[in-house]
């Protein structure tokens, strides 16, 4: 089995559009097993009950922001060692460095290719 079969992710975006072009990349990349939430609080209930591999976050999001559900990761003993990479159209100096300071393992900045996606992945995880 392959690490394409095996690996699962949560994608997390308010936005319908961007949660369909996450889910998109990651079929094309041959990603299958793949859970998708709206917002940063479900995301975090749902991971700590049902642990992933990795989780993709936007960062602006109402509510709970993606370093806000990667503080949460963080302390939590189920999902502290989980990979996270956050999905901004502006990663600041400021979000950049919040991040680091989190133990994010990678940011992605919006709009983003296949082949960067798979690349930011594969950082964390290993090659796919």
């Amino acid at each position: 089995m392959s690490l394409k079969d095996s690996l699962r992710i949560m994608v997390v975006d308010d936005m319908s559009t961007s949660r369909g072009i996450l889910t998109q990349t990651l079929d094309e990349l041959g990603i299958k097993n793949y859970m998708v939430e709206n917002n940063g609080q479900s995301a975090f209930q749902k991971i700590a009950t049902n642990p992933v591999h990795l989780v993709l976050s936007d960062y602006n999001m109402p509510g709970m922001d993606g370093l806000g559900l990667l503080k949460c990761m963080r302390e939590n003993r189920a999902t502290q060692r989980t990979g996270f990479i956050l999905v901004t159209g502006k990663p600041t100096p400021e979000v950049v460095e919040v991040g680091r300071r989190l133990a994010m393992n990678n940011i992605i900045r919006k709009p983003f290719t296949v082949a960067t996606m798979k690349q930011a992945i594969e950082q964390v995880v290993g090659r796919l």
